[in-house]
C-alpha cells in the first residue's frame, strides 16, 4: 500500500461521532476536515482545531482518509455516492456506523472500481467511552490497511481488533450487540422473577455477579437500569437496539440459521417501541416482561 495519511476527514457529528472526532483532532496531529447537516457540532469542533468544509465534495477533495459515524448503511451508501464525486476523491474510506454486512460488502467492491479502499470499523461500548477515547473496535481490513488504520484508531478506542476481512468488523459488531440484546431480555426475566419470588432485586443481582452467571451486561445494564429502572432517552435507544437486532436476523438468514431466541428479542423490542419507548434505554424492555406496559 502506498497511500500516506496525511489529511482526515470525519462526517457524521452525533452522539458517538462528535467526541470520537474530538480525540481524532486533539491526538492525531494531523489536520482533521469535518462535515455534518446540524452547525452546532461543526462549530464546536471547529473551535477545538477541526477545518469545517461545506460539503462532502470539498471534504473529499481535501483529505487521503474519511471516517464515518452515520445511522445505517443507508447514509453511509450515499455519502459515498457524494465522495466518490470529489475531484480528487479520497483514498480510502472507514465506516465506523454499525451497518448491513452484504450490503458493506457490496458497497466495498463497487468503490474499489473507482480507486478507493473501503474498511468497516464499527464501535462498541458508550457515548462516555466515545468521550473517553476508550472504545472497542472492530475493524474488517486487510492486515495491510489495520496496520495503517490503527494509530488513528487507537485515538478513539482503548481496543482496536482485527476481525478479518471486509464485513468482519460488522459482523463482529452485530453479534455482541444482539448478545448484549438477548442477555438484556433474560435478566428482564430473571429479575422480575427474582421481585415475584420476594427478593429485592439488587440484592438479587448482587448475588448472581458473584457466581457463574455473572456478566457485564449484569453488572452494566442490570445493576445500572434494571435494578434502578431507569431508562433515560439518548442513551442507546429502542428504536436503535430494533435496527442492529435485525441486522442480527438477516445475518443469519445469510447464513440459513434460524435464530429463535433473537428473533423473540427483536420482537420484544419492537413491542417496547410500540409501547411508547422509542426513545428510551433498551433495557426498558423490562416493562413488557413485568406486564407493566403493552397490555
Amino acid at each position: 500500500m502506498t497511500l500516506k495519511i496525511q489529511k482526515i476527514g470525519f462526517v457524521g457529528l452525533g452522539v458517538m461521532g462528535e467526541p470520537m472526532c474530538a480525540n481524532l483532532t486533539r491526538k492525531s496531529g494531523l489536520p482533521v476536515h469535518v462535515f455534518d447537516m446540524a452547525k452546532e457540532p461543526v462549530q464546536r469542533l471547529a473551535e477545538q482545531g477541526a477545518l469545517a468544509e461545506p460539503s462532502l465534495e470539498a471534504l473529499g477533495a481535501h483529505v487521503d482518509v474519511v471516517f464515518l459515524s452515520l445511522p445505517s448503511i443507508v447514509q453511509v451508501e450515499a455519502v459515498c455516492e457524494q465522495l466518490v464525486r470529489a475531484a480528487p476523491a479520497p483514498r480510502m474510506i472507514v465506516d465506523m456506523s454499525t451497518s448491513d454486512v452484504a450490503r458493506t460488502r457490496a458497497l466495498a467492491q463497487r468503490l474499489a472500481e473507482s480507486g478507493i479502499e473501503y474498511v468497516d470499523a464499527p464501535v462498541a461500548r458508550t457515548a462516555q467511552a466515545a468521550v473517553q477515547g476508550t472504545l472497542f473496535i472492530t475493524v474488517g481490513a486487510t492486515a495491510e490497511q489495520f496496520a495503517l488504520l490503527n494509530p488513528l484508531l487507537s485515538h478513539m478506542g482503548s481496543d482496536v481488533l482485527h476481525c478479518g476481512g471486509t464485513g468482519c468488523g460488522q459482523t463482529v459488531k452485530i453479534l455482541n450487540n444482539i448478545m448484549v440484546f438477548m442477555t438484556v431480555n433474560a435478566l428482564s426475566e430473571v429479575l422480575t422473577i427474582g421481585r415475584r419470588a420476594g427478593m429485592d432485586g439488587k440484592e438479587l443481582f448482587d448475588a448472581l455477579s458473584k457466581g457463574s452467571a455473572g456478566s457485564f451486561a449484569l453488572r452494566n445494564h442490570g445493576m445500572k437500569s434494571l435494578v434502578p429502572d431507569t431508562y433515560p432517552e439518548k442513551v442507546f435507544p429502542v428504536e436503535y437496539a430494533i435496527k442492529d437486532a435485525a441486522l442480527a436476523l438477516a445475518l443469519a438468514e445469510q447464513g440459513g440459521v434460524e435464530p429463535h431466541v433473537a428473533r423473540y428479542t427483536h420482537e420484544l423490542l419492537c413491542k417496547t417501541r410500540d409501547a411508547g419507548f422509542a426513545r428510551n434505554y433498551h433495557p426498558a424492555m423490562i416493562q413488557l416482561v413485568d406486564g407493566r406496559a403493552g397490555r
